[in-house]
């Protein structure tokens, strides 16, 4: 008995001795800015325009899921779309591609023409190559001007914040395809 109680006590000491690299684990602690590379923060404008298109046979945004009470809804309530939408410099269709529009946007409200948007703007062109800029909030279509918050990004936008402004360029009634001006403006460092 005590052979095991002896071995037993240097079996628990071998465990507790391997377990125990003399690092120190924290849940969390304060950096400086400069320590993650990060300088001076600037407030950046940026103006495009995002085409959406649901019509044709080649859509940008297409449905993903609807209510049952989908079709009896005034405002289309519950119907969700996926799309990657195109950013463009001008309004015009041909105009010079900067990014993507890309994520998810959803007739959330019973009473009035409103979506909920989460969407990243992917950029391809320019200082902006590679960089996103991450947008959460209501989009009521239908009011000239929506502001839209900027909850974060990444690449050059790491850190950002700000809001973006949407009004609609060009709305087709009968395709249903629009065409929305966005000016974001953006702190980041």
């Amino acid at each position: 008995m005590a052979k095991l109680l002896i071995l037993f006590t240097i079996f628990i000491s071998a465990v507790a001795a391997s377990g125990s690299t003399g690092e120190s684990h924290h849940f969390s602690r304060n950096l400086s800015p400069e320590s993650m590379g990060l300088k001076e923060e600037k407030l950046s404008h940026l103006h495009f325009y995002y085409h959406d298109t649901v019509s044709g046979t080649k859509p940008t945004a297409v449905v993903v899921a609807e209510a049952a009470m989908t079709n009896t809804s005034a405002t289309s309530f519950g119907k969700t779309f996926v799309m990657d939408d195109p950013l463009t410099v001008g309004p015009e269709p041909n105009s010079k591609r900067i990014g993507g529009g890309q994520g998810i946007y959803a007739w959330a409200s019973q009473e009035e023409a409103a979506l909920l948007m989460v969407l990243n703007f992917a950029f391809t062109e320019g200082e902006y190559n590679g960089s996103n800029l991450s947008i959460l909030g209501r989009n009521a279509i239908l009011t000239e001007v929506r502001e839209l918050p900027i909850v974060g990004g990444s690449g050059i936008f790491r850190f950002a914040r700000g809001y973006a402004e949407a009004r609609t360029h060009t709305y087709n009634l009968t395709s249903q395809d629009a065409v929305v001006e966005y000016n974001v403006y953006v702190f980041h460092y």
